[in-house]
């Protein structure tokens, strides 16, 4: 695909999507191809709630082919832009190209109007391109993402979640998805309480994800041989910031040495 070219009355509009629609009609990155089920690589368990100075968003690294542990490592929390974050569960191809044309989105829409789209419309945004997902996850390959960030408007965070039809719902307090979103939420909602420090915040969605990788065998904990600990990353009013993975293992060691779980790998 060359450059796209446009005269000065040729306006490309703030829309990313409806750009690629026109200037390439063909099927949509995110409608191409239909792999066996049984050989796709799933995400799971992703977590996120509001705190004192914003919002926290987690992500197990397991990735899972059917039975197996197809990566140990995978990214599920990606800075959206500089004030919000999004995360992934479900089919991790589609949702990695979706993560990558919503970042492409808000950019596009930021140069394009000369003003960044409100918390709001970025949610939008991400409901418009789950939607055009709908033909890939009727055929299992189901994307379900997380959306939060700090709305410098309401100065507050703000955590959205998706339905495979695109439609978006705002949370209050907090949330989580995926295979083990269950047993997380529920470590969340019985931990949970208003104006929580980061610290306090921290160690709750540290505390969610253990309690899911110990009860969903697709949800990885953490990884104590190999190194490999959950992506924490908070969003308050100074931008997106992830936290130290050196700051999540002493956490999850602190969690252990007061008896909480029985540590190692899983």
């Amino acid at each position: 695909m060359g450059l796209f070219l446009f005269s000065p009355g040729d306006d490309p509009g703030p829309d990313f999507g409806a750009l690629l629609r026109r200037q390439d009609p063909g099927p949509s990155p995110l409608l191409a191809g239909s792999p066996d089920p049984l050989t796709v690589r799933h995400g799971t368990t992703v977590a996120a709630l509001r705190y004192l100075d914003g919002v926290i968003m987690a992500g197990d690294r397991r990735a899972t082919e059917g039975n197996t542990i197809a990566h140990r490592a995978m990214e599920k929390v990606f800075p959206a832009d500089c004030h919000s974050a999004v995360a992934i569960a479900g089919a991790a191809g589609p949702a990695i190209e979706m993560v990558k044309l919503f970042q492409t989105q808000l950019e596009h829409y930021e140069k394009v109007e000369g003003v960044a789209l409100s918390l709001e419309g970025k949610a939008n945004q991400l409901g418009q391109m789950v939607r055009e997902h709908l033909p890939m996850a009727m055929q299992g390959l189901v994307v379900v993402p997380l959306f939060a960030g700090f709305d410098l408007r309401r100065e507050e965070g703000r955590i959205f979640t998706y339905d495979v039809t695109g439609g978006h719902y705002e949370e209050a307090d907090h949330a989580a998805t995926g295979s083990g979103g269950r047993d997380a939420r529920t470590t969340i909602k019985l931990g949970w309480q208003p104006a929580m420090s980061r610290d306090a915040a921290i160690d709750l969605v540290v505390k969610a994800l253990y309690n899911a990788a110990d009860e969903d065998s697709a949800t990885g904990g953490p990884d104590i041989i190999r190194g490999i600990y959950p992506v924490v990353a908070t969003v308050t009013a100074d931008g997106y910031e992830r936290v130290e993975e050196v700051e999540v293992a002493e956490r999850f060691g602190r969690m252990v040495e007061q008896g909480f779980g029985g540590g190692g790998s899983r």
